[in-house]
């Protein structure tokens, strides 16, 4: 008969580290199928999967209730992929930030005069705009980092789209206009 993931768990702690070969068994497979549904990459899951299991191994004395140890392990694989999703979007902004760094500074990209039409922002709804679209927030998350309440916080971002439309049309960059456009 199998033993609980308690007992694998009470026996790690007990100074049988080798018990926990029981545990990656039998959650490998549930928890990179877990992770390649939140990340969309099964290379990228499986490095997270492997990342989650050995923090979970070196959390064991964290862990209160060894009998929910599953439970455990999808928390930490969630933060994990949280991780690695936050890691993956500020390389790419390093990457968009490189490549503006090497255009010609002639011919600005469209991107540039949204990048310049937010920084003409009052500060207020240019940090709202930041946070929620750079920062990848959502609006509540947004209202809780600057303790605001949620509908304050959505009526900034109406009134600073608003704002951009007439920045954006006074400027002319119609691609810039259109993806501002897009995310009302």
């Amino acid at each position: 008969m199998d033993a609980t993931d308690k007992e694998h768990v009470e026996q790690c702690r007990n100074g049988h580290p080798d018990d926990y070969r029981f545990l990656v068994e039998r959650y490998q497979g549930p928890v990179f199928a877990y992770l390649a549904s939140r990340l969309g990459d099964q290379a990228l899951a499986e490095d997270a999967a492997q990342e989650s299991l050995v923090r979970a191994f070196f959390a064991l004395p964290k862990l209160k209730k060894p009998e929910s140890f599953y439970a455990f392990l999808l928390g930490i694989a969630g933060r994990v992929a949280h991780e690695m999703r936050r890691a993956a979007s500020r390389h790419a902004q390093r990457h968009e930030a490189a490549a503006l760094a090497t255009a010609d500074p002639a011919n600005p990209p469209e991107e540039y005069h949204l990048e310049e039409a937010i920084a003409a922002l009052p500060e207020s709804p240019r940090q709202v705009v930041l946070l929620r679209f750079y920062g990848q927030l959502s609006c509540q998350e947004v209202a809780d980092r600057l303790g605001l309440p949620l509908g304050t916080v959505t009526k900034t971002l109406s009134r600073a789209y608003a704002q951009l439309r007439q920045i954006l049309k006074s400027q002319q960059p119609t691609d810039a206009l259109r993806r501002v456009e897009d995310e009302t």
